[in-house]
């Protein structure tokens, strides 16, 4: 695993990685889609499909591969990893040393680390998306692997507490944040606050269905799609009673800035600042 990265002034990415709420829009307009197929290098660009966290990973990974083909990609394979040794795989190294974008898709996201954290494929991924070299996009559970913390399960439409969220470690593409995934269709902001009580040092992520937190190379979000991105910023909290309650009792967290933005949006990260799309 990557060493963990606190919250600062400074975020650890260098290329665009497009995270997805899940459910984004495959039919009409694709905006979030084209937009990964236009930062992947459009039809000159190389495409690799991870459908790992699927338990149908070749049915998944051919729609993507015919979405993306349908836009014009010329090079898009599937890489069918269903066991680590599958990382392993020279021909896929091969492809992910060529290629210019990669998306990872929805399913279990324990199931998606379990095949692929501290594989040599990921560890060069990861390598190629921090050295500015490819884009990355990941949607439903290939968007909560993000984090070096990662919301693996849990309830949601209660108080906030500790008992609602189950955390694993994620695969560490952003390590200062925490992402939760179909946020307000399935009521999720107790979960992440949740989560945020426990790692204050993170900002929180909450994207909607058929949304996209695009994070960019000059250290800025940008939000695409039809709903929102919600952000939970700790750094000025100032008192919470995580540690003291039983993992059942409710939380209190003071001070928090809570921002949420809709298509067109940006949050400065440097800044902690939003931005109006407007402006």
């Amino acid at each position: 695993m990557p060493s963990e990265t606190v919250l600062s002034n400074q975020i650890s990415l260098k290329s665009s990685i497009l995270i997805i709420g899940g459910a984004e829009d495959k039919v009409h307009g694709k905006e979030i889609l084209s937009a990964f197929f236009r930062r992947s290098g459009g039809a000159e660009g190389a495409i690799a499909i991870i459908p790992s966290a699927s338990r149908e990973p070749l049915l998944i990974g051919d729609r993507y591969q015919r979405i993306f083909e349908d836009m014009g990609a010329t090079q898009v394979k599937v890489l069918d990893v269903r066991d680590r040794a599958h990382a392993e795989d020279r021909y896929y190294q091969e492809f992910v040393e060529q290629c210019t974008g990669i998306f990872m898709t929805g399913g279990d996201q324990l199931r998606l680390c379990g095949l692929l954290s501290d594989t040599p494929l990921m560890e060069r991924i990861r390598q190629r998306v921090h050295g500015g070299e490819i884009t990355l996009a990941g949607t439903s559970a290939g968007a909560a692997v993000m984090g070096h913390h990662m919301i693996a399960g849990g309830s949601s439409g209660e108080s906030p507490n500790r008992g609602l969220v189950d955390l694993a470690m994620g695969l560490g593409m952003v390590p200062e944040i925490i992402v939760d995934q179909h946020f307000n269709n399935r009521n999720r902001m107790s979960r992440l606050l949740s989560t945020i009580a426990v790692h204050p040092d993170r900002l929180g992520i909450g994207i909607d269905e058929d949304t996209c937190a695009m994070f960019e190379r000059e250290g800025y979000i940008e939000v695409l799609g039809k709903g929102t991105v919600s952000i939970v910023d700790a750094r000025d909290l100032t008192h919470t009673n995580q540690s003291t309650v039983d993992a059942a009792e409710p939380l209190s967290l003071h001070n928090l800035h809570l921002h949420v933005l809709c298509h067109g949006d940006r949050y400065d990260i440097k800044q902690h600042q939003p931005m109006s799309g407007n402006l």
